[in-house]
């Protein structure tokens, strides 16, 4: 029994570092932390709105306590936050009513003519929670098919309306520059 055991166990070690190998080099780009909006950001001294990738900021300013994400070679996105609630107003410490966020990826220019790929929408919770996961796409139906690599990474959480697609950003995740190949 005991010559048995050696040889399982050396196989499971090496399923366990080959499974554990894969998946890191399944990943294209992801971000650990995040940085909620500002809706206004100082340009020559005057106030401008605070659009990242041509996308408009939230109305107000967010706060964000904890934010992971990773989006793998395959075009597959999971992401997770935790306290992204606004951070000024009367309505501070509340998601302002939104009840649903997504997450876009742009790859390209740090400029409106990144390539774009978005999630589906994902429940917010009052607590400013979220947990998605699913496939991203640039038609909104059709899994997207992703660059070999993703320069200049960015990646939104943006509040999702009644029309059903992403708008205004209320965070950006923070590249994991330890983890990206």
């Amino acid at each position: 029994m005991r010559c048995l055991s050696v040889p399982l166990a050396t196989a499971a070690l090496a399923l366990s570092a080959a499974a554990f190998a894969h998946s890191e080099s399944d990943s294209l780009v992801s971000f650990d932390g995040a940085i909620a909006v500002d809706p206004l950001t100082a340009s020559n001294g005057v106030d401008a709105l605070n659009v990242v990738r041509g996308v408009n900021p939230g109305g107000r300013a967010w706060t964000i306590r904890k934010f992971s994400a990773t989006v793998s070679r395959d075009g597959l996105v999971s992401a997770r936050a935790g306290g992204l609630l606004l951070s000024s107003g009367d309505v501070i410490g509340t998601r302002a009513g939104i009840a649903q966020v997504a997450v876009t990826l742009f790859c390209g220019p740090a400029d409106n003519t990144a390539t774009a790929f978005s999630s589906a929408p994902a429940a917010f919770d009052t607590a400013g929670d979220f947990h998605l996961s699913g496939a991203l796409t640039q038609d909104g139906v059709n899994r997207a098919v992703l660059p070999a690599t993703c320069d200049n990474p960015a990646l939104l959480v943006r509040a999702v309306g009644a029309s059903g697609t992403p708008g205004a950003w209320l965070a950006a995740g923070i590249p994991d520059t330890d983890r990206r190949d």
